[in-house]
């Protein structure tokens, strides 16, 4: 064992999990001092520590571990706490109000077809059973009196309950040996047709002096003490025909006996005896058949390396062959994830030949969840380690991955990640969310599949209100081209309303004359055709006037634009458009100044901003910034380069998705910023 304990075993709760699984240690379990706490320890089946913390909650009565390798504290008051593998707390549940008042004098852990169970005695003599913790049923069992021993068949197995001790294993008192033979016993330890249990009363026994823990095991029993680890087990009768003395079998007389040869030395191969010499002569001797598919040979050779690589102390899973028929490959593969040995992982399903998706492509996406919550590394990086080492394989999706980092409040790194998704469908989803809309749109609209882009308008619909909602459509012309033909099909006042948000007097003459069609009352057709007449004129006079403003305000002539703005009765919001691009591009700035001045903007100072920004202006687009509206301070100051400023801006308004993108302009130089605006992230998750 690689560990070191100065005390050994002495006045320790120890539990191993079976299949060469981790091992469990609590020193003095009922030392009740708040100043010297109990430590907790979880090493692997070699001895390498794995994790270590003090015990800071009630006295401990048992240790025992689940079949997916998670560690349950039983506690006296019936309080039965779950951590996994590397100590972190993961819930708790109770055993019952009756067992907090009468306290648990033992307990047990035990496994069967439902899962993990446990079996608690209380002090009033009442037996408290819980067949599967994650579906937590309590029964239980009637008082019984006195010292006797409870027999009852539990789910097929013929269990034994000493109510002195709560014993699943025979008990040897003093140094004396008692040998005992079971067609059944407990699941606890395993079914095999001669079993030796040994205990004394001091937890040792002439084999092992220093004190020692028995796990049973599906074909013998792991003995573990301070020092090394064996396993006890009953030698098997094909081992027995090849190596007795003057054995006539079929193994042993292996020339003769070609034909049978496989079924006893490909067997024994999987038993620790002699494996190499057994190997050498199955070898040998399948070179003078001539139908023999070496098929089974080759297997079990690979299956034998890889059980090698496994009982490595610095993986310390020492499993037997049976056992590893047992578990399934899949099973030893996870139980190598869990524990975090990708590289192994990968080499085994590689060596084995396990097909893409169910082998490295599954072992990669354990990777990359795990290496998307490491809080020391950049986003950045974090992306670029995963792509380079997922690449493309069959069966990863990046967007799992993103969710991962989504739900550990990695937004930004999620994004990034969902940019190597190849599947639009995948990537979408995920984007609405995290409420980012108008990515999400635009990942649509670049899939090109229009059910996709159904799918985020008719969201946005619903989550945004008429306005900001034609105006994100605006930016998307294809996306705005399939909401005009949704709507002329199943939503025609929505249709008048999206001409009059654009001033399409074109396009809202023609709606008014398919409507007339659809009146009965003449007087109602004549109106509507009436509007039409009326749309008509004024589609072509802004046509004409629009054009001449834009030669009037090119020459500087500002007066006579203006007459014409006023005389045609060309919309507010064109007007300015047309008269701040003019100035802006002529690049009479105070002119600009004056002109923002004039009368409050119908078309909002964020203008001004981004139209100074686009003719390389940043001096002037700043003058505007302190007028443009709380919902736009953030990307005002964002196109000035302002990150302090968005950052205020961004925290006054508490908006987690202002503050992520905020964010996401930031570089490492950015350091207080990106802290302010975390601090200011955790504050609002709180809440």
């Amino acid at each position: 064992m690689c560990w070191s304990l100065r005390d050994g075993l002495r006045d320790s709760l120890v539990a191993a999990a079976p299949y060469g699984g981790p091992i469990a240690l609590l020193r003095e379990p009922l030392r009740r001092s708040p100043s010297s706490r109990p430590q907790l320890e979880i090493y692997s089946a070699s001895g390498v520590g794995i994790a270590s913390f003090p015990w800071k909650s009630g006295p401990v009565v048992h240790l025992g571990w689940t079949v997916s390798d998670e560690l349950l504290c039983i506690q006296e008051d019936g309080s039965v706490l779950i951590y996994d593998l590397f100590g972190s707390f993961k819930r708790h549940f109770s055993m019952g109000q009756e067992v907090v008042q009468s306290q648990v004098l033992e307990a047990k852990v035990f496994h069967s077809p439902y899962g993990t169970g446990v079996a608690i005695v209380t002090g009033s003599s009442r037996f408290t059973l819980a067949t599967n913790i994650d579906d937590l049923k309590l029964r239980r069992l009637p008082e019984v009196p006195g010292n006797t021993c409870l027999l009852f068949r539990f789910s097929g197995i013929l269990s034994g309950f000493s109510w002195s001790l709560f014993r699943f294993s025979c008990i040897l008192l003093g140094f004396f040996w008692s040998l005992f033979r079971f067609s059944q016993i407990l699941s606890g330890f395993s079914w095999v047709k001669l079993q030796v249990l040994v205990e004394s009363c001091s937890g040792s026994t002439p084999l092992q002096q220093d004190p020692c823990v028995l796990i049973g095991e599906l074909d013998g029993v792991r003995i573990i003490s301070s020092t090394n680890q064996e396993l006890l087990q009953e030698v098997p009768l094909v081992c027995q025909d090849i190596f007795k003395i003057a054995s006539m079998a079929p193994g042993a007389l292996l020339l003769e006996a070609h034909r049978e040869y496989e079924v006893t030395c490909l067997l024994a191969c999987a038993w620790r005896v002699s494996k190499c010499l057994v190997l050498q002569a199955a070898s040998f001797g399948k070179c003078f058949l001539t139908d023999f598919s070496p098929d089974q040979f080759v297997s079990t050779c690979r299956e034998l390396r890889v059980l090698n690589a496994v009982r490595e102390s610095s993986v310390g899973l020492p499993l037997t062959h049976a056992q590893f028929k047992q578990m399934t490959l899949q099973v030893l593969i996870d139980r190598l994830v869990y524990r975090q040995f990708y590289p192994l992982a990968i080499e085994i399903c590689r060596y084995l030949k396990i097909p893409d998706y169910q082998g490295v492509s599954r072992v990669l996406k354990h990777w990359a969840s795990c290496k998307v919550q490491q809080k020391d590394l950049s986003d950045e990086a974090i992306a670029r380690a995963v792509c380079v080492k997922v690449g493309d394989s069959p069966g990863v999706s990046y967007s799992d991955i993103a969710a991962k980092a989504y739900e550990c409040g990695r937004t930004e790194l999620a994004i990034k990640l969902l940019d190597f998704e190849a599947r639009s469908g995948e990537q979408v989803p995920l984007l609405l969310k995290m409420k980012r809309s108008q990515l999400a749109l635009s990942k649509a609209v670049e899939s090109g599949d229009t059910d996709l882009v159904y799918t985020v308008v008719n969201y946005l619909k619903n989550e945004m209100n008429r306005g900001d909602f034609f105006m994100t459509l605006r930016n998307q012309p294809v996306a705005l081209s399939l909401y005009r033909q949704f709507c002329k099909l199943q939503e025609q006042e929505t249709l008048k309303d999206l001409y009059n948000q654009d001033d399409n007097h074109q396009e809202l003459a023609n709606y008014y004359v398919t409507a007339s069609y659809k009146e009965k009352r003449l007087e109602s057709r004549l109106s509507l055709l009436q509007s039409a007449v009326d749309e008509y004129n004024k589609a072509k006079n802004e046509f004409a006037a629009k054009a001449t403003m834009e030669a009037l305000l090119a020459l500087g002539l500002h007066k006579q634009a203006e007459q014409l703005y006023r005389d045609f009765r060309v919309p507010d919001k064109r007007y300015w458009w047309l008269k701040l691009k003019s100035l802006a591009e002529k690049e009479e700035w105070e002119e600009l100044e004056k002109f923002s001045k004039s009368k409050k903007s119908p078309i909002g100072y964020l203008a001004f901003v981004e139209v100074c920004i686009k003719c390389n202006n940043k001096y002037e687009a700043k003058k505007y910034v302190s007028k443009v509206t709380p919902e736009q301070k953030v990307k005002a100051h964002l196109a000035v380069s302002d990150l302090e400023g968005a950052a205020d801006a961004a925290i006054e308004r508490r908006n987690e998705a202002e503050m992520g993108a905020v964010l996401s302009r930031c570089s490492a130089s950015d350091r207080l910023v990106i802290d302010r605006l975390n601090r200011a992230r955790a504050g609002a998750a709180k809440k």
